[in-house]
């Protein structure tokens, strides 16, 4: 939690950009994996987190734009909590942490709510991502679960994409520390690859540094000898020598800041010829984003600029063929890289991923692509100071795209399905970094993880 004047400021800054109505938002509760009383890890709304601070289960928080009035809903503990969970701190003693000095049982949300829609009073509330707030807000405004979506407030989901985008120092600070995190957690798992190992046991101990940093990971670890598999989360596998062992985590500290990133690692301790030669395409194209990562160049035009990066060099080891250029036009890039170069991090490891990609990752002036590959791009619009992303570009051989596009001759011209058979049991490499715009171009955040293949076999020599 930040001193109180910065959610009382970024409150200010919310209302500023709402005209009239009140503004609703939901935290979360918590959600029960088989029973009621065993719940999943508590995990605040981070929009909730962002302008409230309040990091405690079944919270709301409205803010009443013409009145400036601000309360948070909630509970205090009885005794039976008490007796289970030990002394808890006071609700209103907790909002007074934030700036806030009204508080309310949470039964009064329902009368509060019901009078502005009786009014005819606008209520601007975020689209729902979990059931049960979807629920509690079809029951408060009468608005069915399936059409929420289309009813949540345009205007507050722009706001917050506003405030939310460009990080304050004092979050940078705290990614920084994420990252730091996420530092220990590759460098270990590359001093743990080796033939033999199972992919679990270093996924466990990956898992094990993010909760002894005092929070969790970000996202389930994806650990994966089968790297072409872009999220693969199965690690059910012993390691092999001759494989290659696609590493894809991050912390998500106590502040509930992220970090993200990807290693790929040979299991041998050094990679082959044939390995090297992918893993120097996709690390140059990674340098190259880091390069082209600046304010004013917009994140499309990167990864457009990345791609031809990653086809110049498969054309340069007969993988690919033709006029680069043009293949990148055509899409023909993405049978090998079939995803974006990143996404904006931050409270979410894809930050405000729920408030909708067109919103967050596109501007008026930019636009998604509608291309297969280019069209999985979370990020696009024109960069900004303290905007904070991932830099992700990967090379896959995944056997079942290619032989669609070999027996659809999809991109025939620009591709060498004869070649492709080489490398079918290849698997993938993806190398990621976090970094942030700043005034004149962009920085690592933090120490750079090992990355160069010479690093990377040292340290797991070591």
């Amino acid at each position: 939690m930040f001193n109180r004047d910065t959610y009382i400021t970024r409150r200010q800054k919310l209302t500023q950009h709402i005209q009239d109505g009140i503004i609703l938002l939901l935290g979360n509760v918590d959600s029960p994996m088989n029973y009621a009383d065993n719940t999943y890890h508590f995990r605040q709304d981070s929009n909730f987190l962002y302008f409230f601070g309040l990091d405690f289960q079944k919270l709301a928080g409205v803010i009443d734009v013409e009145s400036g009035e601000e309360i948070i809903f909630g509970d205090d503990v009885d005794m039976e909590d008490i007796i289970w969970m030990g002394p808890q701190i006071a609700l209103k003693e907790k909002a007074d942490k934030v700036g806030i000095t009204q508080v309310e049982p949470y039964k009064n949300l329902f009368a509060l709510i019901d009078k502005a829609v009786s009014t005819g009073r606008k209520v601007h509330f975020l689209p729902p991502y979990r059931a049960e707030n979807k629920l509690l807000l079809n029951e408060l405004t009468g608005i069915a679960v399936s059409k929420l979506k289309a009813y949540a407030s345009l205007a507050l989901i722009k706001a917050i994409v506003d405030l939310r985008s460009v990080k304050e120092d004092q979050e940078i600070d705290e990614i920084r520390k994420a990252c730091a995190v996420g530092y220990q957690m590759h460098v270990s798992a590359m001093k743990m690859a080796r033939a033999g190992v199972w992919e679990q046991t270093i996924a466990g101990n990956i898992e094990g540094i993010a909760n002894a940093g005092g929070g969790m990971v970000s996202f389930p670890v994806i650990l994966s000898q089968n790297g072409e598999t872009l999220h693969n989360h199965d690690h059910s596998k012993t390691l092999t020598d001759g494989r290659l062992l696609l590493v894809d985590a991050g912390a998500e500290i106590g502040s509930h800041y992220a970090s993200d990133f990807t290693r790929t690692l040979p299991v041998s301790g050094k990679f082959t010829q044939k390995q090297r030669e992918i893993y120097d395409i996709v690390l140059a194209a990674n340098n190259r984003g880091r390069e082209l990562t600046r304010p004013g160049s917009t994140y499309l035009s990167v990864h457009l600029a990345v791609a031809e990066i990653i086809a110049a060099g498969l054309n340069s080891l007969g993988l690919m063929k033709g006029n680069m250029t043009e293949a990148v036009r055509n899409g023909a890039h993405a049978l090998f890289m079939p995803h974006g170069l990143g996404h904006m991090l931050g409270l979410d490891v894809h930050d405000m991923e729920d408030l909708g990609q067109i919103y967050v990752g596109y501007d008026n002036e930019t636009r998604p692509v509608d291309q297969f590959g280019t069209a999985y791009l979370r990020m696009g619009r024109k960069l900004q100071p303290g905007f904070v992303i991932t830099n992700e570009p990967g090379i896959y051989f995944i056997p079942a795209l290619i032989e669609k596009w070999k027996a659809e001759k999809i991109n025939t011209d620009f591709i060498n399905f004869d070649r492709l058979e080489e490398y079918l049991d290849f698997g993938g490499i993806r190398l990621e970094d976090d970094i942030l715009v700043t005034d004149n171009g962009c920085q690592i955040i933090g120490d750079r993880i090992p990355i160069t293949a010479e690093e990377v076999e040292n340290t797991m020599r070591d």
